[in-house]
């Protein structure tokens, strides 16, 4: 059950506050009686919900993990007709969205979704989920740089957030190393412009975990639709974090 407001934003009646001055005119009508009460809960699968006379259409929330290839934009259309992620997203007929993004030349875990209240709170920094992402890197960084990536490193639109960062792996004879960094803000391409801060561009970047999610089981191009548990752990977690905000240093 939910909130009757919250159900018409999410069906693109309106903003959830035009949406409450629809509720209090009078113009909507649950199961043929007219509401005017602000919170009334309803069922969006079971109950019939009308506005101005006309039946609200309400799609049931899908929530899918695509490992996204890198050459495939993170859109749900392109205007200069390149690849994006909704093409590879075979035999979903609901409207879903990405959960913030990953650029053109960067792999990995990629969420979609038609819950707009959960992908908005996933990609709030306030709520700090665990962005996981692992770089092979031009050189060989020192302990020093690796360990400037998680404390914060200064770019031009601010500092960043401390995180975590390991140095995985390093290959002497081809002069590139393996680094892993945990994040929990969502900047433009911030992965690859913290390495390049600290000398050492991005080869290849892959995210192999958001939260508790991995790649586990897919293949580049692949997805997967989350089981009812995950998304209740994903919720669950989502209000811990904010009754319980980490401390700030």
């Amino acid at each position: 059950m939910e909130r009757l407001q919250k159900v018409l934003a999410h069906a693109g009646v309106a903003s959830r506050r035009h949406c409450e001055e629809l509720i209090a005119q009078g113009k909507v009508q649950v199961n043929g009686q007219v509401v005017r009460e602000q919170g009334i809960k309803v069922d969006p699968l079971k109950d019939k919900i009308v506005v101005n006379g006309q039946q609200v259409k309400l799609e049931q929330h899908v929530y899918l993990l695509l490992y996204k290839p890198t050459g495939v934009i993170t859109s749900v259309t392109d205007p200069r007709g390149r690849r994006v992620v909704i093409d590879l997203l075979k035999g979903i007929k609901e409207r879903v969205y990405p959960v913030g993004r990953l650029d053109y030349d960067t792999s990995g875990l990629l969420l979609l979704t038609n819950d707009g209240e959960l992908a908005n709170r996933l990609v709030h920094p306030s709520y700090e989920i665990d962005k996981v992402y692992r770089a092979w890197v031009k050189g060989i960084p020192s302990q020093e740089k690796v360990r400037k990536l998680a404390t914060g490193i200064r770019l031009e639109d601010g500092m960043t957030s401390p995180g975590q960062s390991k140095l995985l792996k390093t290959e002497s004879s081809s002069q590139r190393a393996l680094v892993e960094l945990t994040i929990h803000e969502g900047r433009n391409r911030q992965v690859r412009r913290m390495c390049e801060a600290i000398g050492h561009p991005v080869l290849t970047l892959e995210r192999i975990r958001l939260g508790f999610l991995t790649l586990d089981g897919l293949k580049p191009g692949e997805f997967r639709k989350l089981t009812h548990e995950e998304v209740e752990s994903l919720k669950r977690g989502l209000v811990q974090k904010k009754r319980s905000p980490r401390s700030k240093h």
